[in-house]
């Protein structure tokens, strides 16, 4: 019964963290777009930029800025 519980744990930590990531990119490119709104900037919220910043966070988000600044 216990090593069932133990294998279900490792099974579910990748998913958990991949919610818990998808909910912070999400959460971040939403309060850049309220707050990029004041400067006349946005990012697109697609299933890219969502992954993009989910998986790198920050770094993520900080890369989306600059490349849609330069094209």
């Amino acid at each position: 019964m216990f090593m069932k519980e133990k294998k279900n744990n490792k099974i579910l930590k990748p998913i958990i963290w991949f919610i818990k990531s998808l909910c912070i990119g999400v959460t971040m490119i939403f309060i850049f777009n309220i707050v990029g709104s004041f400067f006349n900037m946005n990012v697109p919220v697609n299933v890219w930029t969502i992954l993009i910043v989910s998986v790198l966070k920050l770094p993520g988000l900080a890369s989306i800025i600059v490349f849609l600044m330069i094209t």
